[in-house]
């Protein structure tokens, strides 16, 4: 993007993946009746007083807005569990403890619309900012320790959407920039690549080093040395089928509110 010195920036702003985890599922507790809402996303409904129901945050959100319910924290947002997971986090230097794929967007979400539903919301958010700098410290030390020159891969499980999203960049060039120094013989070599199999990710010792990072939460980053490498086409294609979807719940996103408006 024009005016920033990162020439790579991330797949996703921060606000796009924020925008991702709006789908996310939470409780609400409505103060109003009203018939199931049929939208292109599903069915959500229907809503009576102080029944608890699930709906995707955004729903939460927009009915939050409206004074037409309140927004209940899921359990991990409580202080104990909190606590917990930050003093766990703190104790182990190599594992990652687990948490809700988009829990920092979840977090400010809830943070920003519905403050006045979570208990002690101070402190929530101080152990939430807690345990977000103790687990980028933690990323940041196993890229360090990242020292043998013919490891091709390391195995990160239980990242979030947010610590994928700004590790992703820079990974791929700074292994790249470490093999070249290290073991100028294991940089790719691109004419190799090109008359590879399909199975890109299948490749002998000799055609080169690959980084793949594994999440527990079924992502896979593919880090390639060469960034304009063809085995890229499957995040194209990824990519594209994403924006459509993302396209389909944005209009759905701004036509509900105008439907709640002619309701109430």
């Amino acid at each position: 993007m024009a005016g920033q010195s990162d020439p790579h920036p991330s797949l996703f702003s921060a606000d796009e993946v924020e925008f991702v985890a709006e789908d996310e599922m939470i409780e609400i507790v409505p103060n109003m009746r009203m018939e199931p809402l049929n939208l292109l996303c599903g069915d959500y409904g229907p809503f009576f007083p102080q029944m608890v129901t699930k709906v995707p945050i955004w729903l939460a959100i927009a009915l939050k807005k409206r004074g037409k319910c309140t927004i209940r924290p899921p359990p991990w947002m409580s202080i104990e569990s909190l606590t917990q997971i930050l003093e766990s986090e703190r104790e182990s230097q190599e594992s990652f403890q687990v948490l809700p794929f988009h829990y920092v967007e979840i977090s400010r979400l809830l943070f920003d619309h519905a403050r006045d539903d979570i208990p002690d919301v101070y402190m929530v958010r101080s152990l939430i900012e807690d345990i977000r700098d103790v687990r980028f410290h933690k990323v940041e030390t196993s890229l360090e320790s990242f020292e043998d020159a013919r490891s091709s891969a390391v195995r990160i499980k239980n990242l979030s959407a947010m610590e994928v999203n700004i590790v992703r960049p820079f990974v791929g060039r700074a292994l790249q920039a470490f093999y070249k120094h290290g073991s100028p013989d294991l940089i790719p070599n691109p004419e190799r690549m090109s008359n590879s199999n399909a199975n890109r990710w299948q490749q002998a010792p000799d055609q080169g080093q690959r980084v793949c990072y594994e999440l527990m939460h079924g992502v896979i980053l593919k880090s390639a040395l060469y960034e304009k490498d063809k085995g890229f086409d499957n995040d194209t294609r990824h990519c594209s089928t994403q924006a459509r979807s993302c396209y389909i719940r944005m209009l759905a996103r701004k036509i509900v509110p105008v439907f709640f408006g002619s309701l109430f």
